[in-house]
């Protein structure tokens, strides 16, 4: 015997008491094994900004570099044995996408999109109009307020933790449109990041500015700012000559906001839902934002652009393309996030990629975008697909979010600062203010707190 698996031999006999009698030497243990490394990811956004950064890519030159990155990571993204589709919101990044891949397609790229009919929200012509210019087979959905509505007791489930970006609601929609004809979906996410998308990023470089003023004069704007609703400003903004952006009253009460926060804080106050989370006994974590990280950047405008890439971009908006759309067994491509694409935009100056002052953004992708569509639907007001969720919660979502928000079931749970939620709960019925992204989140939080 003896072999694998074989008999073993018998113990050996005689000897052992007085051997443990004597005691047996033994051999020292084996020191421990040294702790494993820690974690380091395999690639660095920031790592990549400032490595691309090294080497610019001539102002001149921008355009057709970008175009080439895009034009190549979006004939990747649609390589694939089953039918790919793409959303189409009527927006720069959306649009440029779609473009790219009628270019390198014979037959109409299937395309989908939904509206609302709701002053302001109701995107789906401009998507319309891209789609015909650009020969798509187009699909659109006008979705009714109790059909979203009714998309609201799934979402705990979907996103299987608390996610309040509202927008989950007709991403969802149009995942579940796109899914009856193609298995993959390309998305435009990504491009407000690399390219300086959002007007926030040009409201920091002010507001940083501003921030030097003595704190008297800083209250004073700011209680300016809030003298008139969020509705109010909507009207005042409308009014005046150019696009207005999305929810303007919303964006100056932002900012008055602002203004009482020191520089390094300007940042934090711009993307925050809450001025002071209501949790009790609440202690926010450090995170690359707060503390602001030390990233050696040019500019505010960049060092904003990295945050988001590094935070809001995975934690809000690849969240919440990836479970809605794989809540419906669509994969979900994102051809802008690409290192090649990230690499090309880090390399573009500032200026070149972005634009300056308080320009729209995006400059670079307009330019390649105004090569493939016409002059009226390049630009113009950001997009995206949204909901009207804050007259929901005063109309026919009341009853659904007076029993997620009672002052008792509040109290009961011991979690959140009653007052302050009520007192936001109280402003927004009343319509004294649109707190409707702060309500938002704390539903968000209770209705998946009764389906966990």
């Amino acid at each position: 015997g003896g072999g694998w698996g074989g008999p073993r031999p018998p113990p050996p006999m005689g000897g052992g008491g007085a051997a443990r009698g004597r005691g047996r030497a033994c051999a020292p243990p084996p020191p421990p094994a040294p702790p494993p490394p820690p974690p380091r990811p395999y690639w660095s956004a920031v790592d990549a900004a400032l490595v691309a950064a090294r080497a610019p890519i001539p102002a001149a030159d921008a355009v057709d570099t970008v175009e080439r990155a895009l034009r190549a990571s979006v004939a990747l993204r649609m390589v694939a044995d089953v039918p790919v589709g793409a959303f189409l919101s009527g927006g720069t990044d959306s649009s440029l996408v779609v473009a790219l891949m009628q270019a390198q397609h014979h037959d109409p790229v299937r395309t989908f999109t939904i509206g609302f009919d709701a002053e302001g929200y109701d995107e789906a012509a401009r998507a319309r109009a891209v789609a015909k210019h650009l020969g798509t087979e187009h699909t659109e959905l006008y979705v009714s307020p109790a059909d979203a509505q009714a998309v609201v007791p799934r979402l705990a489930s979907v996103y299987d933790e608390p996610f309040a970006d509202s927008s989950q609601i007709p991403m969802l929609l149009v995942s579940e449109l796109a899914r009856r004809d193609v298995t993959v979906a390309l998305s435009g996410d990504g491009g407000d990041e690399l390219f300086g998308g959002y007007t926030r990023y040009f409201a920091l470089e002010r507001l940083r500015r501003i921030a030097g003023l003595p704190r008297a004069v800083r209250a004073s704007a700011a209680a300016l700012l809030r003298s008139q609703p969020p509705a109010r400003w909507d009207r005042i903004v409308r009014a005046l000559p150019g696009p207005t952006p999305a929810q303007p009253g919303d964006k100056v009460h932002k900012v008055a906001g602002s203004l009482g926060v020191e520089r390094d804080d300007v940042y934090r106050s711009l993307v925050q839902c809450w001025d002071a989370p209501p949790v009790l006994d609440g202690v926010e974590p450090p995170t690359v934002v707060a503390p602001p990280a030390d990233w050696p950047v040019d500019s505010a405008v960049e060092w904003a652009m990295l945050a988001d890439t590094l935070t809001y971009l995975p934690d809000d908006l690849l969240t919440k393309v990836d479970r809605a759309s794989m809540a419906v067994s669509l994969e979900a491509r994102v051809p802008m996030l690409d290192p090649g694409v990230f690499d090309v935009a880090w390399s573009i100056p500032l200026e070149a990629r972005a634009g300056s002052g308080s320009g729209s953004g995006k400059r670079v992708l307009h330019d390649v975008l105004g090569r493939h569509l016409p002059p009226d639907l390049v630009g113009g007001p950001k997009t995206g697909f949204g909901v009207p969720f804050g007259d929901w919660l005063r109309g026919p979502m009341r009853d659904w979010a007076e029993d997620l928000l009672d002052e008792r079931r509040l109290q009961a749970d011991g979690l959140l600062d009653v007052a302050a939620v009520r007192t936001a709960w109280d402003e927004h019925r009343s319509g004294r203010h649109d707190r409707r992204h702060q309500l938002w989140a704390v539903l968000m939080f209770e209705a998946w707190r009764d389906g966990a």
